[in-house]
């Protein structure tokens, strides 16, 4: 007969080896690509880019709130980089897979291959994220933090925000060369 603590010890093992993920987060990417040489990486306050116009709904200004901030990060495409450019790329679609991050979708926009994602539930986000590359321009992926983020607030938020035009610009001119 075999011993419980044999048999305890086995289910350990079993439980610690199913529960570690090898896998890349895209938490783990974003730490890792940080201060990396040719990503260009930041993270941006959205308070600093955007505020509530006069006079909108308790609503809106809550909706505001629950957007903590947006972590940035790119790597522009060279001929001398192609192949990082590549493995980025690889890289970063492998991370999407996860089950964790459900799609919104996919578009094309001037040469650019975005595709949308999000964690959380769907009346509660945690995490909006878009992904991007092109082989003009690079690769890159921004990700929308919050708290019980709610879509359809979102999107009447957008209706109700004012852009800092100079925060803008400034983040912009960060992809630049």
């Amino acid at each position: 007969m075999i011993k419980s603590s044999t048999i305890l010890s086995f289910l350990l093992i079993v439980f610690l080896a199913t529960s570690c993920n090898n896998g890349k987060s895209l938490q783990k990417y974003l730490v890792e690509t940080s201060g990396k040489e040719g990503f260009m990486t930041g993270d941006i306050p959205v308070s600093s880019l955007i505020s509530a116009k006069a006079n909108v709904s308790e609503d809106i200004k809550e909706t505001i709130k629950s957007i903590k901030k947006i972590n940035v990060v790119f790597l522009a495409k060279t001929a001398e980089n192609e192949a990082m450019y590549e493995a980025e790329k690889k890289t970063l679609k492998n991370i999407f897979t996860n089950k964790d991050y459900k799609s919104l979708g996919k578009m094309k926009a001037q040469g650019m291959n975005i595709s949308v994602y999000y964690t959380g539930e769907t009346d509660s986000l945690d995490e909006v994220i878009a992904f991007g590359y092109s082989n003009e321009v690079g690769v890159g992926v921004a990700r929308l933090l919050g708290e019980n983020m709610n879509p359809a607030k979102m999107l009447d938020m957008l209706q109700n925000i004012t852009m800092d035009e100079n925060s803008v610009k400034s983040i912009g001119g960060m992809f630049k060369d």
